[in-house]
């Protein structure tokens, strides 16, 4: 049966598709290539152009391809951008992913992983942050998501659909192998701006912050690989298929890096030193925001092979070398 990836073009939804893909798993992608890119679909999928809240669109792909899950990370994702517009977030978000759950509910599919952040956090209160924290988004984008979860459950309970919530901490890095990665030019990742500061793409970059309460104080937070978050979606559909019931997962390391932290990574690696201004702290920022990983290794037997910032640097910085060399 076939699994439907709902934003497959973009950062992270590629590198998902490339990975049941690699897994032999069928697969079609719905994306509006708003923020996603053709190349980075793998040919294996097929790609259909179109809205998520597309209701009519979405019913006919479900029936058309016979599709038993879906995997929905077709989403705004910017924090700051959501304060200034948060209309635009409550809309792509919320809104759209109700008309998507009206259309999979509908359809009687048996599956569904979400692509949630820890964004609906916000500033939490303990160093560690599990998934029975009380949500306190500080930001449209976290609240956007917060409500879709809440969506998801209610709508599950009173239906036969069963779930997955991948709660996200920092994703970053690219496939190893260079086949997708992080292609937005103008993307706000952390990571993505360090490395093509050290590349030399852009003059510089800011650090927003550096009176946070923390041991150099800037934000604190918890870097993924995105490739080991690929194999935590493929575990959360094979625990879903195997019977598991509902769950609510962080997705991180459970250890965190400063933003200087990065900056210094990136400079090493690079062997490139590049300029860096100090800047006030951004609206939506938590001071220090790590997962406790506990619950995602013990229910999906979750074990991450990228636990490193060097790593993920390394493919990154790769990545944008790739992109860098295509683009001239």
């Amino acid at each position: 049966m076939t699994i439907l990836v709902t934003g497959g073009a973009g950062y992270i939804g590629s590198h998902i598709v490339q990975g049941l893909v690699d897994r032999q798993q069928p697969v079609v992608v719905l994306d509006n290539l708003s923020t996603g890119f053709r190349h980075a679909v793998p040919p294996e999928a097929p790609l259909i152009v179109g809205e998520v809240g597309d209701e009519g669109l979405v019913s006919r792909l479900l029936s058309e391809h016979r599709i038993e899950a879906v995997m929905h990370f077709a989403a705004s994702s910017v924090v700051p951008d959501s304060v200034t517009n948060p209309l635009g977030y409550y809309s792509n978000n919320t809104v759209s992913s109700l008309a998507l759950l009206k259309s999979v509910v509908a359809a009687g599919i048996k599956y569904f992983v979400f692509s949630s952040t820890a964004a609906v956090y916000g500033n939490p209160d303990n160093q560690l942050v599990a998934e029975d924290q009380i949500a306190r988004p500080m930001s449209p984008y976290g609240a956007s998501k917060l409500m879709t979860e809440t969506m998801l459950r209610d709508i599950a309970s009173a239906s036969s659909l069963k779930y997955v919530i991948l709660r996200y901490f920092n994703v970053a890095g690219a496939d190893p192998k260079l086949r997708t990665g992080q292609s937005t030019r103008a993307a706000t990742h952390l990571v993505k701006v360090a490395v093509q500061a050290a590349l030399g793409i852009r003059a510089g970059m800011d650090i927003f912050g550096t009176d946070y309460p923390t041991p150099d104080g800037t934000c604190v937070r918890d870097y993924i690989h995105v490739c080991d978050l690929v194999s935590a979606h493929i575990e959360a559909l094979a625990y879903l298929r195997g019977g598991g019931n509902s769950a609510t997962l962080n997705c991180g390391y459970g250890h965190g890096y400063s933003v200087r932290d990065v900056v210094d990574t990136v400079r090493r690696i690079s062997g490139t030193d590049f300029a860096v201004a100090e800047r006030s702290r951004r609206a939506g920022d938590p001071a220090s925001i790590v997962a406790d990983t506990r619950a995602i290794r013990r229910v999906l037997s979750w074990t991450p092979a990228f636990d490193n910032l060097e790593a993920i640097v390394q493919h990154a910085l790769a990545w944008e070398r790739k992109l860098t060399a295509q683009n001239r």
